[in-house]
């Protein structure tokens, strides 16, 4: 008998829910309802950003807000650049026995009427709100931001020409967890952007599998009692591609796992799947798919990008 998909593993969810991960499409602009301002220091200055208050809230993940940081262009969807200004000696701007320069007291609040400001440092939290009374907020949620807002810094102060020096460059812990699931063990020092992109390419792989393991695993019992071609050990990508195969042969090309004869087979069974499968659902998997594996690199080949990566100084 012919397997048929249940209807609980054909549907394809069209909510994206990974990890807490932001969804494809770049996120709003805060509104005045949701915002927070955050103050963040750089190598030569002070920067006001306003960001999504629910990025730090339960129930998203501690682990997951460094997803919304891969690169500038995902951090702008969650951060904005309000004003960056230089000082000459920062130590001066803020410290316990001054409070806060009248410069840096006029930026924040220039921003800040009303508003609750996150902060990286305790002592900025004890100084800002003993002397400006301005609610402040510290904690790791924030350290995340402040983390990823380094990370992508490049992108979102491009004015700010100074570089970071190794041991002020901050921790994730969510990054770091991440990688810890794949054995590696990485110090703050050793991130860098092409750490932080395979970290995320891989979490999109993982994302991927989760939401596509069962109607995959699923399409690929049905092409063995269709066609008779085992999808045993198989990725999910590559049952993905025999699964267009056999629509759009042209489109997907030659494929190392199936033979010429293989493929006319999926050919000429076409007709054979249309009432066991839904195959614009399997249409809309396979590029999602595809898209996480950044056309066609599997994990393992991440994986050993990553490896290499952390070997480099």
């Amino acid at each position: 008998m012919k397997r048929r998909f249940s209807s609980a593993s054909s549907h394809l969810a069209t909510k994206r829910r990974r990890r807490g991960a932001p969804a494809p499409s770049r996120p709003s602009r805060p509104s005045d309802r949701e915002y927070m301002l955050l103050l963040f220091e750089t190598p030569s200055g002070f920067a006001v950003f306003r960001f999504c208050g629910s990025l730090i809230n339960p129930p998203r993940s501690l682990e997951d807000i460094w997803l919304n940081f891969a690169d500038s262009n995902t951090a702008k969807g969650v951060v904005l650049l309000m004003e960056f200004q230089t000082f000459e000696d920062k130590s001066s701007a803020i410290n316990q026995n001054t409070g806060v320069s009248e410069r840096l007291a006029e930026m924040i609040r220039a921003w800040l009427p009303g508003k609750k400001m996150a902060v990286g440092k305790p002592e900025y939290k004890e100084i800002i709100e003993e002397r400006l009374e301005i609610e402040c907020l510290y904690n790791e949620r924030v350290m995340e931001v402040m983390w990823g807002i380094q990370n992508c810094m490049p992108g979102l102060i491009p004015i700010e020409k100074s570089q970071l020096a190794k041991e002020d460059r901050l921790p994730s812990k969510g990054l770091q967890e991440f990688l810890k699931c794949y054995g590696c063990n990485v110090k703050p020092e050793m991130v860098n952007e092409q750490i932080v992109a395979t970290a995320y390419a891989l979490s999109e792989c993982d994302y991927v599998e989760k939401k596509y393991s069962l109607v995959m695993r699923e399409a690929g019992a049905v092409i063995k009692d269709v066609s008779g071609i085992s999808c045993e050990g198989w990725s999910l990508l590559d049952i993905a591609t025999a699964l267009k195969m056999i629509w759009k042969p042209k489109k997907v090309g030659n494929s190392s796992l199936v033979s010429k004869d293989e493929a006319l087979r999926l050919v000429n069974d076409a007709s054979k799947y249309e009432a066991l499968v839904n195959k614009y659902a399997l249409f809309r998997a396979y590029k999602e798919i595809l898209k996480a594996h950044n056309d066609r690199i599997s994990k393992e080949e991440l994986l050993k990008s990553l490896v290499e990566g952390l070997k480099k100084p």
